[in-house]
């Protein structure tokens, strides 16, 4: 059996959430382009649309952006938790147990009906904000925010985190981001949350696991390196394609390159790039303007298309977003699709049990009598020499 390595292009699951063709380009949620969604929804409507399978009608949206707004609260206990952790702690292993501790706090905690889990998405998905808002506050020393329900998701997540209302570029710039990172079908944290979900545990246990697969770094870290190289290129006072032609002559990776699905442009890009543009005429356009010099040296240099990661690293930093900060971000957004991952795998349950392809010694392998054996593992707790 020759078994594709990372389970690369093996069709693991049946969905209705998400539809990507890598080789077009193409990202749809439910059908409709992402390109569409980008330039004419909200983060409330595409949520709207991940969780019942239709876009609302006006009425419908009004009524799903007032629950969402509603849902803007958060237990005094996880709050009195959140000013217990140290502030050194990494925003996104905080936002990971907090996640977590909520639990406790939700009287649908243990329920995988349907009803349930919608009502658990609402909370969480406007929680997930509110912890990672009002943590950076904590930690910078600085006063809680009281969420505003008259503002949309996007807005008042702005509001809690910088306690300045937000300009509509601004709202509009990370309303977009949240749109183009909602879902994309079964990439690690969602297949993560629905292994989860198909045991029958709960909601919050899944979306627990999918933040843990989220905090790798080849997964939902990737523009926290994008904007690190920027910040090198500026302390440097280097040329950005100078640079990037040393990392590359150095076997250096240059992340926000390529992609494991997409082998033409990463739709997703296209819109943050345009975010990042947009947002550096009317704040500082250095960021875009470095990294549009790299995207079109490394894509000469390189036949590698720019991937979402690349421009949201100067979108987020021109929002005056800390790069720590970027990670949960995307936590933010992928909430509305890893809830309507897990309510289709509650609604549609089949434990999630793949087979592995054995590599190791031929069966039956000699069991040797203690006295009779050597040594062949490697004494780990010594120091390299």
């Amino acid at each position: 059996m020759n078994t594709p390595k990372g389970l690369q292009d093996v069709i693991a699951n049946e969905s209705s959430i998400c539809f990507i063709d890598g080789a077009k380009g193409i990202l749809s949620y439910r059908g409709i382009d992402i390109h569409e969604l980008a330039q004419k929804s909200s983060f409330e409507e595409i949520t709207f649309l991940l969780w019942n399978n239709a876009l609302p009608t006006a009425a419908e949206l009004k009524d799903f952006s007032h629950q969402l707004a509603a849902a803007r609260q958060l237990p005094d206990d996880v709050i009195e938790f959140l000013k217990s952790v140290p502030r050194t702690a990494s925003p996104m292993e905080v936002l990971r147990t907090t996640v977590s501790l909520l639990s406790i706090y939700d009287a649908d905690e243990k329920s995988v009906l349907h009803t349930a889990n919608v009502r658990k998405s609402f909370r969480l998905t406007a929680q997930i904000a509110m912890i990672v808002a009002i943590f950076d506050r904590i930690r910078k020393g600085k006063e809680i925010i009281t969420p505003d329900t008259s503002l949309s998701h996007a807005a008042n997540f702005l509001w809690m985190l910088n306690g300045v209302k937000p300009s509509e570029t601004a709202t509009k710039a990370l309303d977009v981001a949240l749109i183009l990172h909602a879902d994309h079908e079964l990439n690690a944290s969602t297949f993560a949350a629905r292994v989860i979900a198909a045991t029958l545990s709960d909601m919050h246990s899944a979306i627990t696991g999918a933040i843990g697969a989220l905090k790798g770094p080849l997964h939902g870290g990737a523009n926290e390196a994008v904007m690190h190289l920027l910040y090198d290129i500026e302390r440097a006072g280097t040329d950005p394609v100078e640079h990037v032609r040393g990392m590359l002559a150095n076997k250096e990776k240059i992340s926000g390159f390529g992609h494991r699905v997409y082998t033409t442009e990463d739709p997703r890009a296209t819109h943050l790039r345009r975010m990042s543009e947009d947002l550096g005429k009317d704040a500082n356009p250095k960021w875009y303007e470095m990294s549009r010099k790299i995207e079109l040296f490394v894509k000469d240099e390189k036949k590698l298309n720019a991937n979402v990661d690349f421009y949201s690293a100067s979108t987020y930093t021109t929002l005056g977003i800390d790069i720590d900060l970027f990670t949960p971000i995307f936590a933010v957004s992928r909430i509305a699709g890893w809830c309507a991952h897990v309510i289709e795998q509650h609604d549609d349950n089949r434990l999630i049990r793949p087979r592995a392809d054995y590599t190791g010694p031929a069966y039956p392998a000699p069991y040797v009598p203690v006295a009779q054996r050597t040594s062949k593992v490697k004494d780990w707790s010594k120091p390299k020499a």
